[in-house]
């Protein structure tokens, strides 16, 4: 373990739960592989699918009411 990384964790103790939160994030999202790239336009391209299905009426929307009381079982 390097030194900058030893010092690194025990400063972490002294920030805030708000810099604790956004240190962890940063450190998540410099993991994120490339292999992650078109994600976004995938899911794009379904909400719009999704969208034109339902106002088409080729599928019928469920509340979120029948979902949450589906869940309960």
């Amino acid at each position: 373990m390097s030194v900058e990384l030893k010092q690194l964790i025990e400063n972490i103790r002294e920030l805030s739960p708000g810099d604790r939160a956004l240190l962890a994030h940063c450190l998540i999202s410099s993991l994120e592989s490339e292999q992650d790239e078109g994600v976004d336009e995938a899911w794009k391209a379904l909400a719009e699918k999704r969208a034109l299905e339902l106002e088409a009426g080729a599928v019928k929307g469920v509340s979120w009411e029948d979902i949450k009381n589906e869940v309960k079982g």
